[in-house]
């Protein structure tokens, strides 16, 4: 019995310092990341978001037209579906599925993400457009920020507003990459 709690241990350990490897190589963004700003509906946060522009992550290294589909599941709790082409707008496609359940006393604007159980990562909507047509998100470390819009091409004008946007909530524009649609 020991031998298999280590063992187990062992994997999950693993698993852990695998998951955060690339936080420790991520720069920092933002040394202040704001709480979000309002709530979200997962009613109407729900559907396909294409991504206009992210912080650059390893797990994203190359990744262009990239996607995130979000389904409720009968337990209240998400199916995520993110999608990308690799190498290209015509590369081959990776998808990546996780789950996400929401984090209580967050107004749906905090969630908990799955890809590889047991652990769990933060992904908070920091701003969101009334209608939810864009959305900011990000998580604590401020490491991370992703801008996605419900629209798969916005123009250079619509995404400067948006990234404007992310340096008002303190993150450092210079590392944003525009993500190809």
């Amino acid at each position: 019995m020991n031998r298999i709690a280590l063992m187990t241990l062992a994997v999950v350990s693993g698993l852990t310092l695998t998951a955060c490897n690339p936080l420790e190589t991520q720069p920092v963004g933002n040394s202040s990341v704001p709480q979000p700003a309002k709530s979200v509906k997962l009613s109407r946060y729900v559907g396909k978001w294409y991504e206009q522009g992210r912080y650059e992550a390893s797990f994203q290294k190359g990744c262009e037209g990239v996607t995130a589909d979000y389904a409720t599941k009968p337990d209240g709790s998400l199916s995520v579906v993110n999608s990308c082409r690799q190498g290209g707008l015509n590369g081959p496609l990776k998808t990546a599925e996780a789950s996400a359940r929401v984090v209580d006393g967050s107004n749906g604007s905090k969630l908990k993400v799955t890809f590889f159980w047991p652990i769990e990562s933060d992904y908070w909507v920091l701003d969101r457009a009334d209608d939810y047509s864009w959305s900011m998100v990000g998580e604590p470390s401020g490491k991370f920020l992703w801008i996605l819009t419900r629209a798969q091409k916005i123009d250079t004008r619509q995404y400067e507003a948006l990234t404007n946007r992310a340096r008002a909530m303190g993150y450092d524009k210079q590392l944003l990459r525009r993500t190809q649609q």
